[in-house]
């Protein structure tokens, strides 16, 4: 509970005339532009803001020289990541322009408020605070690009703008090599490419979905060109364990496409099958494995490779799959 006092903070807005008039969510925006719509409507609906002794509702009409109170948990105002000191994540390279880290599966890239505590960006400006600087989003220090909450591996960071800006290049030329270990259902082909489009799943906000050629023949939706190629490395047991590359990133790529082919990853919960064996998995089995780029200011190629997490071999090792 003391934690929870220390953290509380008050701050107060006088509306200025040009505000005369002015819907309390709107005015809120005005002042605290970093909170995103949700976010925003959330904060009034817990009771944070306060107007003339009274909680505020989002459609009040302000008056000039009115005091608009915020009273509650520091995060709703932070406008960066703030440092999580108890988080630790493996660093597999550093130098001056950059970073690579081995994010564990159930911690996300990044959040959107100060709000969320326990991403990598939390523990990305514990080591350095002017990451905060660098990127295209105030929530994503130095990231260059993401990994699924549930997927392990390797996430490039960049240490100074200049970085960043050659990394996310090389990311659009498509001249990163990504490669993925996943273990999926079925006994896959010794090697392939996957093509379909991926668009958003209408029915289910969290969901991408692939378009077939008759889905987009009957539904002309807005969707993202995917090439996912994969290899088999071994199989046993009706299971294959393959190495994957994406020539592209969309979100949920590897997931989509393996699902779409009829080999969902072992543990995928919103791709998968209901009722499939997880092997004792509570995430799904995705591990970024390596990571092939040009460093940013010599251009000498670089590779950086993670290995399979204990909880990932500990299954292979119950298949007696050998790799």
């Amino acid at each position: 509970m003391g934690d929870q006092v220390e953290r509380v903070r008050v701050e107060s807005w006088a509306v200025p005339s040009d505000a005369d008039a002015v819907r309390l969510d709107a005015f809120v925006r005005r002042c605290l532009p970093h909170l995103s719509r949700r976010e925003l409507t959330a904060s009034i609906d817990n009771r944070l803001f306060w107007i003339a002794g009274r909680p505020g509702r989002k459609g009040d009409k302000l008056r000039a020289g009115q005091i608009v109170t915020f009273h509650g948990p520091e995060e709703w105002l932070l406008t960066r990541p703030s440092p999580a000191k108890q988080l630790n994540v493996p660093i597999i390279y550093e130098d001056a322009s950059l970073m690579v880290v081995d994010k564990p599966a159930g911690m996300a890239t990044h959040g959107f408020s100060g709000q969320d505590t326990q991403t990598l960006a939390n523990f990305l400006v514990v080591h350095h605070p002017d990451l905060s600087t660098v990127g295209k989003s105030r929530w994503e220090p130095g990231l260059v690009h993401r990994l699924d909450r549930e997927t392990s591996g390797l996430v490039l960071v960049a240490k100074t703008p200049a970085a960043f800006d050659s990394l996310r290049l090389q990311f659009r030329r498509r001249e990163v090599k990504k490669t993925y270990w996943a273990l999926v259902w079925g006994t896959t082909a010794a090697e392939g490419a996957i093509d379909f489009p991926i668009a958003h799943d209408s029915r289910d906000r969290r969901r991408m979905r692939a378009l077939k050629n008759s889905d987009r023949r009957r539904e002309p939706v807005r969707h993202w060109r995917a090439l996912t190629q994969f290899k088999k490395i071994c199989g046993r047991g009706g299971l294959s364990l393959v190495e994957v590359e994406m020539a592209t990133g969309v979100t949920h790529q590897i997931r989509v496409h393996l699902a779409a082919m009829g080999h969902p990853i072992v543990g995928d919960v919103l791709y998968g099958q209901a009722g499939l064996a997880t092997f004792g998995l509570d995430r799904h089995f995705l591990h970024a494995r390596a990571l092939e780029f040009r460093h940013p200011k010599d251009g000498r190629r670089i590779k950086v490779e993670a290995e399979l997490p204990k909880e990932l071999q500990q299954v292979l090792s119950h298949l007696k799959m050998k790799f």
